[in-house]
């Protein structure tokens, strides 16, 4: 989650005066940390908080950082079917130092070049933003902001290392391409400029192709579309009579996911429409199903809950029982799983169109013992009935908050006020659930960013003030997605072994990190994470600017692959099938990135790059 997100959240919150709640903001866990925060300027993101380096903008690196990188690397994986073509896919680049700058580092013998940046365009015969304002239809036509989660979809008759589609989420504006003042108050906003706002937020669905020996968003493709947060979705599954038949707007797309038939599934991190305080907050804070093919119309699925959705990821059994993984990114927050009542049917892709709308919803509680406990969110069970009792978000307060009486009357009830009926339930209050990745293994991991004002620690959030973050594995009991049981282990507490204070210092080997966000493991069992730790010096002198690392499953050793520009924070990941180009974003630099590479005066914006290995083998190996 962007730190834009939770400036928003303030604000919505402040409209509505609502109480605050502890630990909910970036600042409450900075506060905590010793650790000052990047500043927001009104006037668009904080400037640059080290000395730039002279080197190339794009700039490979070598040597070791952190606290020194482990040799180990990764066994290849193989998925049924498949076969590894003597290609070697272990781990084996040089990790770089924790470095700040303004530009993007990677090992030697890689390259990062900028493919899609805020307000390019994306329609047909759409004119980007070069520097001269649009109006709200031109922006309908063009990059959203803060690019974050992403998925590359291949394309009937295409070769997918050659070309493809990229589904791009658009988590809030990039003020800086809207405005002349770079600033967005929606309580005195005009018409038009809410319109400007609602549409850098979203989904970019481009076509990219490598043609040169470079990749670029095919100008003219009909798959070139934008969903953004003045377009018209549909609703479905058991609250769409309670939410309405239609929806307008997608906002706060945070990361997301796909579908084995091939959709993307874009997850909205607010359950209020902030951009627009007059918008009904229930239509808010669900996963939108987009078929980037563009057959399916882009619905809104609440079988899944409402809350603040971070990512998802599904795994699926020997029978096509699927299940589809979540977690709120809420401080504190919990972990979904969701079981769609029907299964998956690969040998026809409209039988899936609305196979998300019936299903059972669970919340994960996480026992001391190393087991867990799926708890069903259904209406009369779990204590989901009229007058339940609601404990709150006790576990950052050493008084807990008086509990509230919520009714739970039908389905519906439970799929608006997820958050609530999760807590009712029992399910463990975790320190921000940020992204869910499936492994081929069928091992489950989710990255935990922070929660510096935990107060009531449990085994699974084993820090009170956790200002760096953890990471937690999980296998289902009999490996089925049916399971109501799983175990769980602590796979890192992140941090720094030189910091003082005890729930600073992690138990990273090798490379150290900061507020892991990102997570995905990859066809071949490697791992990924990303970080979107504070910007701040405090926190760069220790960890450099956020970054992207290879950590190894079987051992854990953590090797630095990649670090992004000042006041960015890295998010998206995904690759050809191939595994020789990654697409990765890099959200809200604050100095002049990407202009310092393109050769323009434009203001910083968030971008989508291409990483590659310049001879032609997997990236990573």
């Amino acid at each position: 989650m962007s730190h834009l997100t939770d400036d928003y959240r303030a604000e919505s919150r402040a409209r509505k005066a609502l109480p605050d709640v502890p630990g909910q903001m970036m600042e409450d866990v900075l506060r905590q940390a010793a650790l000052p925060r990047r500043t927001l300027l009104r006037g668009g993101f904080g400037a640059a908080l080290a000395a730039a380096f002279g080197s190339p903008l794009l700039a490979a690196c070598g040597g070791g950082g952190g606290g020194g990188s482990s040799d180990a690397v990764a066994a290849p994986v193989t998925t049924p079917g498949q076969t590894l073509d003597a290609v070697n896919y272990a781990v084996s680049f040089k990790g770089i130092p924790a470095t700040v700058g303004d530009q993007v580092y990677v090992p030697e013998g890689y390259t990062a070049e900028v493919l899609f940046a805020a307000g390019d365009a994306v329609v047909a015969g759409a004119a980007p933003f070069t520097g001269t304002f649009l109006d709200a239809a031109g922006y309908e036509q063009v990059a959203g902001g803060n690019h974050d989660g992403m998925h590359f979809f291949p394309l009937p008759g295409v070769d997918p290392n050659q070309g493809g589609l990229l589904a791009i989420n658009h988590e809030a504006p990039d003020l800086r391409v809207l405005f002349a003042s770079g600033t967005y108050d929606a309580a005195t906003a005009t018409a038009e400029q809410k319109a400007i706002a609602l549409s850098s937020v979203g989904v970019s669905v481009v076509e990219v192709a490598q043609a040169g020996g470079q990749w670029a968003v095919k100008q003219g493709s009909p798959y070139n579309k934008r969903y953004s947060g003045n377009s018209t979705y549909a609703v479905g599954g058991p609250a769409a009579a309670a939410v309405g038949a239609t929806v307008v707007g997608t906002l706060n797309n945070c990361a997301s996911g796909k579908t084995p038939w091939g959709t993307y599934l874009t997850c909205e991190e607010t359950t209020d429409n902030y951009l627009d305080p007059t918008q009904p907050e229930a239509g808010y804070g669900w996963v939108v199903e987009i078929d980037p093919q563009g057959t399916f119309a882009a619905t809104k699925r609440t079988a899944l809950g409402r809350f603040d959705h971070e990512n998802t990821d599904y795994m699926l059994d020997a029978d096509n029982g699927m299940a589809v993984y979540m977690g709120d990114d809420g401080t504190p927050g919990c972990v979904y799983k969701f079981v769609p009542s029907a299964r998956y049917n690969p040998a026809d892709r409209a039988a899936n169109r609305n196979l998300l709308d019936s299903g059972t919803l669970y919340a994960a509680r996480f026992n001391a013992d190393g087991t867990g406990q799926w708890i069903e969110l259904t209406q009369g069970r779990s204590g989901l009935v009229a007058g339940a009792q609601d404990p709150g978000n006790f576990t950052q307060s050493a008084i807990p908050p008086a509990p509230v009486t919520i009714d739970f009357n039908t389905q519906a009830d439970v799929l608006v006020n997820t958050k609530a009926a999760a807590r009712v339930a029992g399910a463990t209050l975790m320190d921000r659930p940020e992204w869910v990745s499936v492994g081929p293994d069928r091992r489950i991991y989710c990255t935990f960013t922070n929660n510096g004002t935990r107060v009531v620690t449990d085994a699974a959030n084993p820090r009170a003030s956790n200002p760096h973050g953890h990471i937690l594995r999980w296998t289902e009991d009999g490996d089925t997605v049916k399971a109501t049981r799983f175990k769980w282990e602590m796979f890192l507490l992140a941090g720094d072994p030189r910091l003082t204070a005890a729930n600073l210092k992690g138990d990273i080997h090798g490379d150290t990190f900061s507020s892991p966000d990102g997570i995905g493991v990859d066809p071949q069992g490697r791992l990924w994470v990303q970080t979107d730790a504070s910007t701040s010096a405090a926190t760069t002198n220790t960890f450099g600017n956020n970054s992207m690392y290879s950590v190894d499953p079987a051992t854990k050793a953590s090797r630095r692959f990649l670090v992004g520009p000042n006041g960015c924070e890295i998010t998206g990941l995904t690759y050809t099938p191939d595994l020789k180009t990654f697409f990765i974003n890099i959200q809200h630099p604050s100095g002049n990135w990407p202009s310092n590479v393109q050769g323009n005066s434009l203001p910083p914006r968030s971008s989508t790059i291409v990483v590659r290995r310049t001879d032609g083998k997997p990236v990573g190996a």
